[in-house]
Parts: structure tokens; C-alpha cells; sequence
């Protein structure tokens, strides 16, 4: 611990050291009141008495402030400040006594008045707000100082009824540092005083700026195979660290941490690297990344010498092994040492190799900065270009938009044209000679990388030719010699009346380019800004403004980031999540929920967690009509046989479960109740018959503590099964093995404190003696219930709530609920911050509204639904908020959803208590009742807070407030004022209940089928509860069930397919096996299922199900056991057409054995068929005439379902009925016997007074039970 202490201590040291202002704890002192006329520029003043030397803040004289000219199309206002300092904060005032201030402004730095960069704030907010008034102060506290000496103010808005008036100050402290410039070709080595040093303890810290995207920064290595290695690669740095002797070893020591991005921007970045031993912090510009090294060793051995720009090869001077770093490096420090400091000094211990300078040479490069995707371009004239000579363009670009328009030029007087576009990342010059002919070239691969590409084009009698990062030209051949025009479109087009022969593509450029040289002379872009070359629309001069938007990564859950100019996109592909940061799971959070969909019996992947941070995991569901029961399995569950085990050297056993252990936690934590058996069998082996009572066997709970009690008992008590049923077979003991008897015992018992469960090793020690022998067996995890989706509570008092810990929702939040109430508007939830806060209500009886503020101001989302809200029914409620989107769903009603912007605040911060039905200020509480509140991933317990809270009560009333199944089959529980109904609308099955099967027999030529409608924009449905109306977006999962019955084959049970020719069919083959067909690439082969190879086309009923979630599907058909199949890609159905049962024909891209099944059709009995919410059978016979079903050919309803059952059950009813007569033969025989016993004995007891049979209390009670029940189920209706 003291190590570590000292260690930070020592980076602290190291980073104080680096600048002067570290020195100074109170860096915030005024730095523009006392600069000179002469360090205030502008691009405009409207006259001299605005003139910018008069910007100080609360200066009066002359106009009172700096204002620019109105037609000044580049506005800002620049402070010098003489030389670099440490900023910290800034602050602004309007224009003195006139109606003239500035609203929101940009702030940008530099060090030399070139190459400027943008301040950006926290959330990567690149605006400052102004003022309200002309004389007030607005003062901003940088979140991070900057050290610079040039500061540009840039005015975005101003005063509504004036002008931009604006006084600035800037406060901070003086700043120094030791630099040292290196050309690429030039290093530094410190050299140690002994031969070689070893370390268990490093800490570097430097900061620089660089022009080139690779370069070593600082190396070391050691002769047994140390090294430690910081160099720039692709713009960002990458770390390599191997402490181990790599010739032992072979660098199982070694590691490589990559940090930051676009570092090659020729802007000053921080790095510091901390290492004690294994542990290593490595952090670049405020983020940081912790690892461990492997291997065995602790200490870095490094030989002679630290070089620093390079890796000069021994020997050879000038000569190095990788690309030098060409940029300038301050205050480099190792371990305490200030290495520049030393080489300024020309200490003996610091040798220079090339030219190294110890001033930061100027940037060597403008750019500018392409704003716009619709209106940006610039236009520049083709120097020296006359009839018949050439053109050449050369320029760089830096990008991350995959499309975009970069050069346009005319040939042969405006009737040819050359365009060159960026095509999918590769670069398209196409020669149009007329609207239908052209000819093109493509080169080049990944260009929208973020890097800098050099492009040149030459163009010059019959050829045109194009290279990209100097690799070998591609040429095109012209029929006639080419005539260049005299400008060159770079970007984009002008509006059409300017130029008519150049037209935008879908989007322009957006994007940076440098270096611009045309006919070889290169293009002054401050020219060009001030008016004096060109034209030009909606750019940035001077600047590169790319930024990283994958930096830091807002995508969740392992998903890989990808990026365009304004905004980033998060790949979900097997993460088993979805959404716009991969935030929601696509699984259900249990086997109890699974039943609920309307599932069998099979193996589901469960989330516990949800959106949480734990993966799904598989198990298996055993779904009755009592229980549902979830099955962990793990590596050995056979019985294992033990013999010549001691305490001293115990037989083990661990156990690899098919979840890890956070998910085991989380799994048992939510069910209602585990369990575990434990079968052990023995022979004279003790369990704990000892002299002093120690334990000669035990087992190891999840937590990894030893237990000692077996078979029910509670922790801490050595004791078995047959203790707690007291037939122990020697009364002695506790257990029967620790009778230690020859003959075979056994104390098989089950384990069921669930905070222990399951079981994560046993260990057996006594089956050393002669004749000692255990076998045990320990079987799978079985867990029952969910008493989170049930979990609830009830409002009775508007003033009531209940309230939890803070709300950790800074990047992300998800938020469901189901409620209930007769109350016409209530607040659901609120949790309040300083200035943010997040609230979900019911605002109104039919509307409900999800409503936040991260700092852009409110932002409200509302879904009205077209029916009353507050009708004593469950409704379901789910509200979304991340970086880039936020959501709101209520029942099966359109999602709503509103983007996020792309600028601004994304941290939702957040201080008070989370309020569940109520407010901080009581008022408009909820009153009714919530349950199943679930935020991300995690389901509070609204039952235990309820039971200390008044005003509220734990559970809620009505039929449909229980985990009982009332409605099966995806059927909805609906309450009723003298009881309830089931709504069978989503489920396959009809009835009361939803039990009752809908089938249906199909001709031949017969078909049904469903279109789905095409979403409105504005209702994109990404629910898993999304309406039956609209396109699904199946987010890689389907859920498939139906019934069947049929003697044809090759037959077509069911087909799906989208509108981006996918499909999904399950098919009868030729031998009547049943076949899954899936094509989700139409680049790729389908994937081919065949789960039974058995003729199905045997005239008897079976039952299919197939579940699908990513690449995994689960296929159960009849009672079988359920088999797992991997797809080849989790892509998903993407915009679902249509669903057809039986006859399909005229379908593109679908597979041949396909297509013969689909003009088969199917003949014979589909029974119950239910494909995800959506029931297609049931809505044939109930929406005939519906625009969105359409049935060809003679359908009849049947009931063939039940009849297959019936007959598949015949047998086993005739042997039930057998049992049954047999039982009632002997009841009657025994009633006879205890009746004629009865009678003998009233005859002794005559003496005895007989009275009058009054019933029981609770027999009156439980009568009027059945006879309401029975009126209750008189009444009950149903939906098909």
C-alpha cells in the first residue's frame, strides 16, 4: 500500500513540475486589463470608436466595446496575449450603453496565430452562452486550463434588437516550459549512469504536438528482452511495455494500451504513464486506461540509455529502425528527471542525434474547414490554364463522411466535366462527356478514416490521371485533347445560377483539405478568407474542426463505434443488444417472462440484468402450468465415485457453470426461490463424525465459503436431511454416513438458501480406509419464479411516494413500468438536479409524457393514446434517453422518439432522491398502482419500501395483479368489475382463457397472407411490444410457433420476407422432413436447417417451435428435446412485407427447393401458428375483407387441433380410466367398512346428548367463495 502511495505521490511531483502555474494555487488573475492597443485584432470594426483595442472588459471610452462591420462574413475578435500562459476562465460584456452584445460565441487557441483550434468544454460542447444585456458580466470557468498565447473570440448569435457588441477578459497565470523541436530525422538519448537501471516503479510525463500521424516518442530496452516503446501511430499513441526475459519467456510479459485519436493535429496534448510493478495508468488528454502486465517479473530493465524522438540503430548515426517523430516535445520528465532541461544545459548525460531545437517551429500547413453537407465549396482559379494545356490539382483531405463531392472541373468549354467524388471510402473521377456517357476511375480503399490523403490529378492531352497517398497513378484515356476550364470547384457546387455546369451530388464534402496546389502553385487561403481569391461558402479557415466521435466510446456493451462527420453509429452485431448505443437487450429477463410471450418448454437465452452490464446466458426453461423453472446445468452432472480421500488430500470437485457468476447472482437474486440437489451416497465415509466435531466433507457456495449443513438445513448447522425428518438411521448422529456403517447410506438432501446457491465446488475427505467409499452427485440449479415482475405497490394518497437513491442515468437510462389507476393524470417518477432532471407522468387521462433537461433545455416527448389511460387496466410504459436519441413507448401505441443534437450537453447529472408516485414538492402524486419498475436493467423493490411508507401499500388489487396465469398464450389480463376476461387478440388461441386452439384446413392452392403496413418516419418501432400494424424491425429475433397436419409433400408451411429480399421459410422436403430456410445476406448462401429428418407428412399432428435471438436459434418440435442452431449472422429480417401460409408463387430471390415447396402449397390443418406478436391464422378468419389480409382459395375452419389431441391422449385416457375404476372399487369397499364402525360406536354412546349440526364459519365462508366464482365465470368473456 505504501508503495502505491509513494508512487502517486511521486507522479504528483512530476506533474507539479511541469509548469510554473502549477506553483501557483490561485492561476485566475486578470491577463487582458493590462495588454496594449496592439495585442487586439479583429477581421472588421464597424468604425474607430469600435475599434478592438477597445474590447477590455468595462471599459466606457470611445464606443464602449468592439462591434464588426455587418457584411463581415469571418467575425471574431483576437487577444495576444504576449507570450504563453495557463487560461482557466474567461468572461464577456455587450457593448457599452447600446442595445449591441453577443448571446453565444466559440473560443479558439493557438500558439504562433496559425493552425487555431476550438475550446471544447465538458460533454464536448464547443459553445460558450454570452450575455442578456449590454453591461452585465458573463464569466465561464474553463472545465480544463489551456496553455496558449493567441485567443479568438468568434460570435455565433447576438442581440435580437441590435448588433454584436463585445469586452472581453481573460484570467490565468504565467506559464513556462522546456521545448525541444524535432525535424523527423533527429533524437535525444538519455543516457544512465551505470550500465543499466531497473526499475519496479516508472512515471513518464511530457506533452506535445505533432505534424505526422507515426513517430517514437520515447524507447528504452534492455539486453534480456525489456523494452518500454511511446509512439504515435495513425494519431494515436500507443503504449508497449514488456517486463519479462523474452528469450525464457517469450514475451508473456508484454502489452500494448492504444489511447487517444487525431493527435496529429499540431495541438499540444498531455501524456503521463504510471507504473508500479504489473499495474500501469496510462493517461492522454484527462483519459486514462488501467492495465496489468503479465508474465512473472516486476522490475523494467532498461540498458544505457532512454532515446527520445527515435530509435537511432547502433552504429549507424542518422540511421533509425522506426519513423522519428517530427513535432515539438515540453517538459518531458522521467522519473523526476527534466530531460529537455538537461539537453538545453548540454549536460554529459544527454547526447543529440540530427538537429534538435529547442524552440517549436511554426505549422507548416492552412486548412480549412468544409461546415456544410448541403452549401459548403470553394472555388479557385486554375492558374495559367489557357486552350489546350494541362491541369494538375494536388491537395490533401481528412475526413470521416464515406460520400462527398471533392473536386469538380470543366473540359471543353463547360460541354465535359470531371468529377471527382468519395464513393463508400474510395475515390470515383468520372469523365462525363454527356448526360448517358462517362467513364470512370476508382482507386483506393478506407479513405473516410479520419486520416490525411494526398490526392493528385493531372489532366493533360488524350490522359487523365489519379493517385492517392503516392501510389501509382491510374490513367483514363479522352477521345479528343483535353481544354481545361479556368476554375476549379473543390467541396461542392455554387447555386446553380453562378455555375451552371456543375451540379452537388447527394451530399457535398464535409471534411478538411490542405495543401491545395493547382498547375503547381500553391493557393493562400487567407487570401481566399479575406476576399482577395476565389469564392467560397460556409467554411472554417485556419482550422481543422474533425473531432472523434467514437472518443470516448458511447457504445454499450462491447459494440464496435463507427462515425460520420456530425454524428456516430453504434454497431450492435452479436452483443445481443440493440438500440442506439446497444443499450437494450433483446432477451427476456427470465423463464417467467418467457411464459408470458406464450413460450413452451426449451432453451432460452435470459438477461437478468436487462440493459445492465451483465451478458445473457442459456438456459433451460421448464415452463408447467404450476411453476416455470429455470435450469443452470454445469460441467459434471454425473455421479462421481470416491475413494483414498484424507482431510489432508480431499477429493475435489469444481463446478463450471453455463453462466458466470455475476449472472448466477443476478439470476437467483430474482427468482423467488432456488434450489440444488445433493445426492451422496456412502460407505463407512464420515461427513462429520469426529472427536472435535471438524468436518471431513463440505461444499463451497458462489461466494467461494465453506459450508458444512446438508439437504434443507439452514447455514451453520452440521446437520442432514434426515435430522430435519428424524429418521436418522442411528440416532446418535445428525447424518446417516456419520454412522459409518459398511452397508451403503445415503444422505441425499436439497440445498435451498438461496444467498449461498448454487454450488461452486464440493469436497469429500474420508475414503481412505479399507472398505470407504462415497458417490455424490451434484444436479443442476433450479430456480423458480420472478418476484420482480409482479413486484408492487399502491398509491392511496396524492401526497405519498416512495423514494430511492439517485438515479445513475449520466449517458443512458432506460425506464419501464406497467400502472393502473382511475386517477385523470399523476406523476410516475422524477428525479431532480441542480438544473437537469428527468420525469415521467401521466399528464393527462389519455396522454402520458416523458420529459428531461441534460442542459440543452427541456425536452418533452408524449404519446396520446386514443383511448383513456386511467381505465383500472395495466398499461405498459417504456421511456429511453442516451446521447443520441430519446424514446417513449406506451402500450402497443407508435414509439416516439426524438434525436438528439449532435452539439451540445449529454451528461444527465442528477443530486436529489428518485421519487416513484410522487414529487420533492407532493404535489400531483400518483394515485393507483405501479408495478414492474424496472431502470436499467435493475427492478426496484417497490414491496419493501411500501411496507415503511404511508399512503402506500405493498401489492395492488384485482385478479390481474398476480403471478397466477389467468390468460395463457400471450393472452392480456383485463379487469372487470365482477371479475376479468382475457384478450386473446396478440395470441394464436382463442377462448376464455386463450387455451383454445384455432385451426384451419387448407386446400390445395390455398394461402393466407399478412402485409405488413410500412412504418410512418416519425414511428420508428424498435419495442419488442410493437403493434401488429406496423413494419417490424424483428432486431435478429423471431419467435415462431404453430401446429400442423398433412400427408403432401414437398409442402410450404410458412414464408416471411422483407423488402430487402431476405427471407425466413419452413418447409416440407420431398421425404417429408422439416426444413428451416433463413437468407439474411443476399450476398451469401442461405443457412439450411433440417431438426427432423423424420417424414412429418404422416397424417398425425406436430408442434413446431423456433425461437431465434442473433445467431442462435431454438428449434423444439412435438415434445422432443429443444436443439440449438448457429446462423451464419445475426443480421436481422429488416423491414418485414409479409408472412404467407401455404401457396406462395412470383417470388424473387428465393432459393429453388424453396420455390417448388411454395408452388406446392400446403395441404392439410395449420393449427395456432403465432409469429412474434402476431397471430396470421386467427386474423384470416376474423378480418376477412381487411386491406391488410389477403386469403386465396377455399379455408375452412377446423378443429383438427383438438381432435389430433384427443386422439394422440386416447390411449392414455383408457389406462387412466382403468386406475380410476380400480380406486373407486376400493374406496367403496372401505367406506362400507368405516361406516358399519361408525355405527357400532354411536350405539355405545347413547348416554350422549346429540345437537344440532351447525356449519363452520369457514366452511359458510368458503361456499359463498365457490358460489361467487361460479357467477364470476358465468359472466367471464373472451376475444378471439
Amino acid at each position: 500500500m505504501m508503495d502505491v502511495l509513494s508512487l502517486q505521490a511521486f507522479a504528483l511531483l512530476c506533474a507539479l513540475q511541469t509548469t510554473l502555474a502549477a506553483n501557483n494555487y490561485h492561476c485566475n488573475g486578470p491577463l487582458v486589463s493590462s495588454l496594449p492597443p496592439t495585442s487586439f485584432q479583429s477581421s472588421t470594426s464597424s468604425s474607430d470608436s469600435q475599434s478592438p483595442y477597445l474590447a477590455k472588459l468595462n471599459r466606457k471610452d470611445g464606443g464602449g466595446g468592439w462591434a464588426p462591420e455587418r457584411t463581415d462574413r469571418q467575425r471574431w475578435l483576437q487577444v495576444d496575449l504576449r507570450e504563453r500562459v495557463e487560461v482557466t476562465a474567461v468572461a464577456t460584456q455587450g457593448r457599452f450603453g447600446s442595445p449591441d452584445w453577443v448571446t453565444s460565441y466559440m473560443l479558439l487557441y493557438s500558439d504562433t496565430e496559425r493552425g487555431w483550434k476550438q475550446f471544447r468544454q465538458e460533454d464536448n460542447v464547443g459553445t460558450f452562452p454570452g450575455n442578456t444585456n449590454s453591461d452585465g458580466i458573463v464569466h465561464h470557468k474553463l472545465s480544463h486550463s489551456i496553455r496558449t498565447r493567441f485567443l479568438r473570440f468568434l460570435p455565433l448569435d447576438w442581440s435580437p434588437g441590435g448588433w454584436i457588441g463585445l469586452r472581453v477578459e481573460v484570467y490565468g497565470c504565467a506559464y513556462k516550459s522546456d521545448v525541444a523541436d524535432f525535424n523527423g530525422r533527429s533524437s535525444l538519448l538519455y543516457r544512465f549512469n551505470q550500465k543499466s537501471t531497473s526499475t519496479v516503479k516508472d512515471v513518464i510525463s511530457l506533452r506535445f504536438k505533432s505534424q505526422r500521424a507515426d513517430g517514437v516518442l520515447v524507447h528504452g530496452e534492455g539486453q534480456r528482452g525489456d523494452y518500454i516503446t511511446l509512439e504515435l501511430h495513425k494519431g494515436r499513441l500507443a503504449l508497449h511495455i514488456n517486463l519479462d526475459d523474452a528469450k525464457t519467456r517469450a514475451s508473456s510479459g508484454h502489452v500494448s494500451v492504444f489511447l487517444g485519436s487525431l493527435l496529429d493535429d499540431q495541438h499540444w496534448h498531455s501524456v503521463l504513464i504510471e507504473r508500479f510493478n504489473k499495474q500501469i495508468n496510462f493517461t492522454v488528454d484527462r483519459q486514462t486506461r488501467r492495465v496489468r502486465t503479465g508474465g512473472v517479473d516486476d522490475s523494467l530493465e532498461v540498458d544505457y540509455e532512454l532515446s527520445i524522438g527515435g530509435i537511432p540503430l547502433p552504429g549507424k548515426p542518422g540511421t533509425f529502425l522506426r519513423k522519428n517523430f517530427h513535432g515539438c516535445m515540453e517538459n518531458l520528465y522521467y522519473n523526476g528527471v527534466n530531460i529537455i532541461d538537461l539537453a538545453k544545459r548540454r549536460k554529459p548525460q544527454i547526447y543529440s542525434v540530427g538537429n534538435v531545437t529547442f524552440t517549436c517551429s511554426e505549422p507548416q500547413h492552412v486548412s480549412a474547414t468544409f461546415l456544410s453537407s448541403s452549401s459548403s465549396f470553394l472555388s479557385l482559379p486554375a492558374a495559367g490554364v489557357s486552350d489546350g494545356e494541362q491541369l494538375s490539382v494536388t491537395f490533401q483531405f481528412r475526413t470521416w463522411n464515406r460520400e462527398g463531392m471533392l473536386l469538380s472541373t470543366s473540359l471543353r468549354r463547360d460541354t465535359e466535366r470531371l468529377l471527382l467524388l468519395l464513393v463508400n471510402g474510395q475515390l470515383r473521377l468520372t469523365h462525363h462527356r454527356s448526360a448517358l456517357q462517362s467513364s470512370d476511375i476508382v482507386i483506393g480503399q478506407a479513405l473516410s478514416d479520419g486520416q490525411w490523403h494526398a490526392v493528385s490529378i493531372s489532366v493533360g492531352g488524350l490522359q487523365v490521371s489519379l493517385s492517392v497517398d503516392n501510389e501509382a497513378a491510374s490513367t483514363m484515356q479522352l477521345k479528343e485533347s483535353a481544354q481545361p476550364g479556368k476554375n476549379v470547384l473543390i467541396g461542392g457546387c455554387p447555386p446553380t445560377l453562378a455555375n451552371p455546369g456543375c451540379r452537388n451530388p447527394t451530399v457535398t464534402y464535409q471534411g478538411c483539405i490542405r495543401s491545395i496546389v493547382i498547375n503547381n502553385q500553391p493557393n493562400n487561403l487567407y487570401l481566399v478568407q479575406q476576399g482577395l481569391l476565389g469564392n467560397y461558402s460556409k467554411l472554417q479557415f485556419d482550422i481543422c474542426g474533425i473531432r472523434d466521435r467514437c472518443l470516448p466510446n458511447y457504445c454499450e456493451h462491447d459494440a464496435e463505434c463507427s462515425q460520420s462527420w456530425n454524428t456516430f453509429f453504434c454497431d450492435c452485431s452479436g452483443t445481443g443488444y440493440t438500440g442506439a448505443t446497444c443499450h437494450n437487450s433483446i432477451f427476456e429477463p427470465s423463464c417467467e417472462a418467457h411464459r408470458l410471450t406464450g413460450s413452451a418448454s426449451g432453451f432460452f437465452s435470459i438477461d437478468p440484468d436487462g440493459s445492465g452490464p451483465l451478458k445473457s446466458t442459456v438456459v433451460y426453461c421448464n415452463i408447467t402450468d404450476d411453476k416455470v423453472w429455470t435450469v443452470v446445468k454445469h460441467n459434471s452432472t454425473e455421479m462421481v465415485r470416491v475413494q483414498g480421500s484424507s482431510p489432508q488430500k480431499p477429493h475435489v470437485m469444481t463446478f463450471n457453470y453455463s453462466a458466470t457468476l455475476d449472472q448466477l447472482r443476478t439470476l437467483v437474486g430474482r427468482s423467488e426461490q432456488c434450489q440444488q440437489e445433493v445426492m451422496y451416497l456412502c460407505r463407512k465415509s464420515r461427513l462429520f463424525n469426529t472427536w472435535d466435531g471438524t468436518p471431513l466433507s463440505w461444499w463451497l457456495d458462489r461466494a467461494g465459503e465453506r459450508r458444512t449443513y446438508w439437504g434443507g438445513f439452514l447455514p451453520g448447522v452440521q446437520q442432514c436431511a434426515c435430522s430435519l425428518d428424524e429418521n436418522c438411521i442411528d440416532m446418535n448422529h445428525f447424518c446417516n454416513c456419520d454412522a459409518d456403517r459398511s452397508s451403503w447410506e445415503n444422505d441425499t438432501g436439497v440445498l435451498s438458501y438461496k444467498e449461498h446457491l448454487p454450488v461452486s465446488e464440493i469436497l469429500v475427505g474420508d475414503t481412505n480406509r479399507t472398505g470407504s467409499e462415497a458417490i455424490y452427485r451434484v444436479g443442476s440449479l433450479h430456480c423458480y419464479g420472478d418476484r420482480f415482475l409482479w413486484n408492487s405497490a399502491s398509491f392511496y394518497q396524492e401526497s405519498s411516494y416512495l423514494h430511492f437513491p439517485t438515479l445513475q442515468a449520466e449517458l443512458s437510462v432506460d425506464i419501464s413500468l406497467y400502472f393502473k389507476t382511475t386517477a385523470p393524470a399523476g406523476v410516475l417518477l422524477e428525479n431532480l438536479g441542480a438544473k437537469d432532471f428527468v420525469r415521467l407522468e401521466l399528464s393527462a387521462p389519455s396522454v402520458v409524457t416523458f420529459a428531461f433537461d441534460v442542459g440543452n433545455g427541456p425536452v418533452v416527448l408524449t404519446v396520446k393514446s386514443h383511448v383513456p389511460l386511467n381505465d383500472k387496466q395495466w398499461h405498459y410504459v417504456r421511456a429511453e434517453r442516451n446521447v443520441k436519441e430519446a424514446s417513449l413507448q406506451v402500450d402497443q401505441l407508435p414509439l416516439r422518439f426524438l434525436e438528439a443534437p449532435t452539439e451540445g450537453h449529454t451528461h444527465l447529472q442528477l443530486n436529489s432522491q428518485l421519487f416513484i408516485g410522487g414529487t420533492a414538492s407532493r404535489q400531483r402524486g400518483f394515485l393507483g398502482c405501479i408495478r414492474s419498475l424496472d431502470i436499467n436493467g435493475n427492478t426496484l423493490d417497490l414491496e419493501e419500501k411500501a411496507k415503511m411508507t404511508p399512503g402506500v401499500s405493498l401489492g395492488c388489487p384485482g385478479h390481474c395483479s398476480s403471478q397466477n396465469s389467468l390468460c395463457h398464450n400471450r393472452g392480456k389480463c383485463i379487469e372487470k368489475s365482477s371479475g376479468y376476461v382475457c384478450d386473446c387478440t396478440h395470441s394464436a388461441y382463442g377462448g376464455p382463457n386463450c387455451k383454445k386452439e384455432v385451426s384451419v384446413s387448407f386446400e390445395s392452392g390455398s394461402s393466407v397472407t399478412y402485409t405488413f403496413q410500412e412504418p410512418f418516419s416519425v414511428t420508428r418501432n424498435r419495442s419488442r411490444q410493437s403493434s401488429a400494424i406496423y413494419a417490424q424491425s424483428s432486431n435478429s429475433r423471431e419467435s415462431v410457433a404453430f401446429s400442423f397436419l398433412t400427408t403432401q409433400t414437398p409442402a410450404m408451411l410458412l414464408t416471411v420476407n422483407t423488402y430487402h429480399q431476405q427471407y425466413m421459410g419452413v418447409i416440407l422436403a420431398h421425404n417429408g422432413s422439416l426444413q428451416i430456410w433463413y437468407r439474411l445476406n443476399r450476398e451469401k448462401e442461405p443457412d439450411v436447417f433440417t431438426p427432423a429428418s423424420a417424414n412429418l407428412a404422416d397424417g398425425l399432428l406436430h408442434r413446431v417451435q423456433i425461437h431465434r435471438e442473433g445467431r442462435d436459434m431454438y428449434v423444439q418440435i412435438d415434445r422432443d428435446t429443444s436443439l440449438k442452431y448457429g446462423l451464419s449472422t445475426d443480421k436481422e429480417l429488416i423491414t418485414i412485407r409479409s408472412l404467407t401460409l401455404g401457396k406462395v408463387t412470383g417470388r424473387t430471390g428465393v432459393d429453388e427447393e424453396v420455390l417448388q415447396a411454395g408452388s406446392k402449397g400446403f395441404v392439410g390443418c395449420l393449427s395456432s401458428v403465432q409469429f412474434n406478436h402476431l397471430a396470421p391464422l386467427k386474423a384470416a378468419i376474423l378480418n376477412r375483407g381487411s386491406s391488410l389480409v389477403s386469403v386465396l382459395g377455399n379455408l375452412v375452419e377446423s378443429n383438427c387441433g383438438e381432435l389430433a389431441d384427443k386422439s394422440s391422449s386416447r390411449s392414455l385416457s383408457g389406462l387412466i380410466a382403468a386406475v380410476v375404476l380400480i380406486v373407486l372399487c376400493a374406496v367403496a369397499v372401505m367406506t362400507r367398512f368405516l361406516y358399519r364402525h361408525r355405527h357400532d360406536r354411536t350405539q355405545q354412546m347413547a348416554p350422549v346428548k346429540e345437537k344440532d349440526h351447525q356449519p363452520r364459519p369457514e366452511h359458510r365462508y368458503r361456499a359463498e367463495l365457490d358460489l361467487h366464482s361460479a357467477m364470476r365465470d358465468s359472466r367471464k368473456e373472451y376475444f378471439i
